[in-house]
């Protein structure tokens, strides 16, 4: 049987992700899982998820390309990339023009910039502290008491969006129940929250052109990207096709050039 597929495997920090496309890029399978403590686990189990997910035969899948913070401990990729260079192609195969991409991760958030000809330009990367990122929002959740998959929905419902004036999870855990003594509504501070997360994010770098959002985070919250939009002036943002797996689709597409 003819190897035609093409695999990228994403170990990050909280979720493992796989993608399978065919020579002409399309996405025929996916997978999420969390990494956990065993990241070529973690590899073995989503890879195996999306073949199952897609019928697909592993004789089919030729080059396998690795990339995310665990992506040394694939032990059946044929390479390696880095997040940045796979979370850039990936989008830029989406949006071929000049961008700038951002990356709302678990542990991190990464904005990169790309020319028209997808090269790469500058990036920044945000590493010492979990304000902005998921696990900030997890634990926001946790304290309120809500599921993740709720926290989009509630905030557009919000009326009286409350500023959340700490970047600080511990501190802003603090302040929400302060917050919540006094009587502000749940979806009001859950707007603020995301507020916060999107004021982080924008003071990391400078943004230029287009902006394509992935990950995690915007996956499940959408509202993120209108309420970036608004912070930046009405500057276009989307959100980028399967927003979790880009940086697996990347490594796809690089393990298709190979």
């Amino acid at each position: 049987m003819a190897a035609d597929l093409f695999a990228g495997i994403d170990v990050g920090s909280t979720t493992t992700k796989a993608a399978i496309i065919d020579r002409d890029g399309r996405l025929l399978a996916e997978a999420v899982d969390k990494s956990g403590y065993d990241f070529a686990g973690a590899a073995d189990r989503v890879f195996a998820a999306a073949l199952a997910a897609g019928n697909l035969e592993r004789q089919r899948v030729g080059k396998v390309v690795s990339t995310g913070y665990g992506r040394r401990n694939v032990a059946f990729a044929d390479e390696s990339r880095t997040e940045i260079f796979c979370h850039a192609t990936g989008a830029y195969f989406h949006f071929p023009e000049a961008l700038t991409i951002i990356d709302i991760g678990g542990q991190d958030n990464k904005i990169i910039r790309v020319n028209a000809q997808g090269e790469r330009e500058t990036f920044a990367m945000n590493r010492k502290c979990a304000a902005g990122t998921g696990a900030f929002i997890e634990e926001i959740a946790y304290r309120l008491g809500l599921e993740l998959g709720e926290l989009n929905a509630m905030a557009e419902k919000s009326e009286h969006e409350v500023s959340i004036g700490s970047f600080c999870t511990v501190f802003s855990c603090t302040e929400i129940l302060g917050l919540l003594r006094r009587g502000a509504k749940p979806e009001d501070i859950v707007k603020g929250v995301f507020r916060s997360v999107v004021k982080r994010v924008i003071e990391m770098d400078t943004i230029a052109g287009k902006v394509v959002l992935t990950g995690g985070v915007v996956a499940y919250n959408p509202i993120i990207a209108t309420m970036m939009a608004e912070m930046l002036d009405g500057q276009e943002v989307v959100i980028a096709p399967h927003p979790q797996v880009v940086g697996a689709f990347g490594a796809a597409l690089t393990a298709s050039r190979l």
